[in-house]
């Protein structure tokens, strides 16, 4: 339980809020490719931290992320003309580049000089991963991009699905970390099965696991923390331990356990302090991670079908997430498909951001106050003076993974060589610095 002032500190990220501030010191996801991907294609809108943006991919298919309203008359840059490498305003003419040089002014004379004492508001951005990204902190602290765990090299497959949801993104944090609750609301979705690991199928994740209790323990890191969910194994539960482990990398980023085909991972944006930019993604080899539309198709988070084409889902609130009360009484656990689905309906019902002063936590909470106590103190101590976490010789190492397996209750986690999982094993290992699972 968190008292009214901490609960504020935590989520509130608009303008100077610190934790907005300190989330601007990591690069950024803005987008996906996907939505600029043609040079000289429409611009999209996109929002951060509270600020309004446009996205556009210019002639030479350099990428601009900018302050959506014209620095003439703030008309919105989102219904100008992409053209010769810029974003003409439709008001008066006025053209910007994607570094925010004012390259044009068509109602001005041309004597004047006025093109050289404007500068737009521009953040430099990379893309990675299937994501544009920007750094909206302040310049002269911008650090290198480096690839985030979940794209370690540019020939991994990464497959994202995105929505944006209506409430803050701690919450949603807070259920990407949460592991007890996958064996009850995702329990029609992650099943209990005679198998030797969790493994995937195109229907369900299967788990070798009965257990909707596990036991938590909480190792702290540099740039956030691992934690492990211990479960009673469906055989041998004497000797062995199911163990699940979770990383959560601050600000914002949870590496879920995987299963036996693909790496999982959960990106959290704040779009604005009530809304929130969730991308969930598959990672790994490409003969054995599924292509982006199976992979949205089986999360039901497909464009049209299940959220619209500004990534807003269609199932919300007003007409109950689409729940099937037949289904429930049928034996499905939660009566809604997809499990992202699942949690959102609970992450919304929340409302825009939770009301933590009324919970009432237990020994299965022990990874979301784990976040809350590394969140505040981290932001604290950014407000004294003292680096972001998880920035420069605090950033996450390299090979840091989620896994899950079945081991004996000797074995320590958290010594444990855990690896991505990696398969088939080819000489591609070596190049991508991603040894295969063991």
């Amino acid at each position: 339980m968190l008292t009214h002032d901490e609960n504020e500190l935590l989520c509130r990220v608009e303008g100077n809020a610190p934790m907005g501030q300190l989330m601007r010191r990591h690069w950024q996801p803005v987008c996906l490719i996907e939505e600029v991907s043609e040079p000289d294609g429409n611009p999209i809108r996109a929002r951060l931290f509270g600020e309004d943006l446009v996205v556009f991919r210019d002639s030479e298919g350099r990428v601009g992320v900018i302050d959506e309203f014209c620095p003439h008359r703030r008309a919105s840059l989102f219904y100008g003309r992409n053209e010769d490498c810029g974003l003409r305003c439709l008001y008066h003419g006025w053209k910007i580049d994607v570094a925010g040089n004012v390259v044009e002014m068509a109602s001005e004379p041309a004597a004047s000089e006025m093109c050289d004492k404007v500068k737009h508001l521009a953040y430099p951005t990379h893309e990675w991963g299937g994501m544009v990204w920007a750094y909206m902190g302040p310049q002269d602290e911008k650090p290198e991009f480096h690839p985030p765990a979940w794209a370690p090299a540019k020939d991994v497959r990464v497959s994202i699905a995105k929505a944006i949801i209506p409430c803050n993104w701690a919450q949603v944090l807070e259920g990407a970390i949460d592991s007890a609750h996958s064996s009850s609301l995702h329990s029609s979705d992650m099943v209990p099965a005679r198998v030797q690991t969790g493994e995937a199928t195109d229907k369900a994740w299967l788990r070798p696991s009965t257990d909707r209790a596990p036991r938590m323990q909480v190792e702290r890191t540099s740039y956030g923390f691992r934690y492990a969910a211990l479960r009673r194994p469906i055989k041998d539960a004497a000797t062995l331990d199911y163990v699940r482990t979770t990383v959560f990398v601050a600000p914002a980023t949870a590496l879920i356990p995987p299963n036996n085909l693909y790496n999982v991972a959960n990106v959290n944006v704040p779009v604005d302090d009530t809304h929130t930019a969730f991308y969930f993604i598959a990672w790994g080899h490409p003969s054995r991670t599924p292509e982006t539309e199976t992979w949205r198709k089986f999360l039901r988070q497909t464009i049209g079908v299940d959220i619209d084409d500004t990534y807003k889902p269609l199932r919300r609130m007003d007409n109950n997430f689409k729940q099937d009360r037949q289904l429930m009484k049928a034996g499905n656990f939660t009566g809604i498909s997809g499990f992202p689905n699942q949690d959102i309906a609970m992450w919304v019902s929340m409302g825009a951001i939770a009301d933590r002063t009324h919970e009432r936590l237990g020994a299965s909470d022990l990874a979301v106050v784990e976040f809350r106590k590394r969140m505040l103190e981290a932001v604290n101590a950014f407000q004294q003076g003292e680096p972001a976490i998880g920035t420069g010789p605090a950033r996450i190492p390299d090979l840091a993974c989620s896994f899950q397996a079945i081991l004996p209750k000797t074995t320590d986690w958290r010594t444990y060589p855990a690896r991505h999982v990696w398969e088939p094993e080819t000489e591609l290992d070596s190049s991508y610095n991603v040894p295969a699972q063991r």
